[in-house]
């Protein structure tokens, strides 16, 4: 990044906010899909849990983390919804039918692990593995949250991904969260316990393996403790918008919360500010590497599935 940082201009969408620069000058985007804490009133009556509790799901203050982005000539999309309201890391009608009162429309996915795991694209639990709701949903109610949310944010990301192929001939997105130290449901606390970063590329299918060296490579001089594909290997957007051999890359990273925040509290911790300048740092060392990769690298990618 040069000594003057670019302009970036704030768009309030339905349930989200785009913050991009003036004029985008990297071929990267990011996407902050499970930072958003603007909590409805309507969805707070329905659950059983005080919202400390709900907050608990959240990849809490990680679009602060990324927030230089567009400083660095790149778009920067943050959901304003909670993950625990819907989750777009999921396909969009990802529901499980035991949490309605009423059989679902026949184009609903009602089986997958995520489903079972309670984990779908309207949740069931919480992180720590906690009951939502008090009662049955209306499907009519979250369709209605699915359209305004879920949606909007996948055109949104969707038209930035494919400007940002046509201007610089591919496009890297960088999908930003954060993992709890303890484990999320499923994921046992040894595992994580001496991990900071997990880099997720669907184990080399959605990203060029180099860009994931560049990010692992600049993590670890940093001093941080990183690991690919485990035990994140990427969710549903990565695996939706990772298209390599088509100039089109995806990578996931998780960052331990422990690194810089109070989990329990869900406030920032003392560790947050050496983290932003370690990830800015990041942003620059894969807004130097992308041009290069997008533009020669494509050809030798594995064929990802459509």
């Amino acid at each position: 990044m040069g000594k003057e940082r670019s302009k970036s201009e704030q768009t309030k969408l339905p349930g989200s906010d785009l913050r991009a620069p003036a004029r985008q000058t990297i071929p990267l985007v990011f996407s902050s899909p499970h930072s958003g804490r603007d909590y409805p009133a309507e969805f707070t009556a329905a659950s059983k849990l005080d919202t400390i509790q709900l907050r608990r799901s959240e990849d809490a203050f990680v679009d602060e983390i990324f927030a230089a982005a567009p400083d660095f000539g790149a778009p920067l999309l943050r959901a304003l919804f909670p993950r625990a309201y819907v989750d777009v890391n999921r396909e969009a009608y990802e529901l499980d039918p035991t949490m309605f009162d009423e059989p679902l429309p026949d184009y609903v996915r009602t089986k997958s692990p995520r489903i079972i795991a309670g984990l779908g694209t309207i949740p069931r639990i919480i992180a720590d593995g906690a009951c939502i709701y008090k009662g049955k949903l209306k499907f009519k109610q979250v369709h209605q949250r699915i359209k305004t949310c879920h949606r909007t944010y996948h055109q949104t990301l969707d038209q930035l991904i494919k400007q940002t192929r046509s201007k610089f001939g591919g496009a890297v997105l960088i999908d930003c969260h954060s993992m709890p130290s303890a484990g999320a449901p499923g994921v046992r606390s040894h595992v994580l316990k001496n991990l900071d970063m997990v880099l997720g590329d669907c184990h080399g299918v959605s990203c060029a393996t180099v860009l994931t060296d560049v990010a692992e490579n600049t993590l670890v001089a940093l001093g941080y403790r990183v690991q690919r594909n485990q035990p994140y290997a990427g969710g549903f957007i990565t695996r939706h918008y990772g298209r390599p051999h088509k100039g089109q890359h995806a990578l996931q990273i998780e960052i331990n919360r422990a690194l810089y925040m109070d989990e329990c509290a869900i406030q920032r911790g003392p560790g947050l500010s050496g983290l932003i300048r370690d990830i800015n740092r990041l942003i620059q060392a894969l807004a130097e590497a992308a041009p290069a990769t997008i533009k020669y690298l494509p050809t030798l990618m594995p064929q990802a599935a459509e």
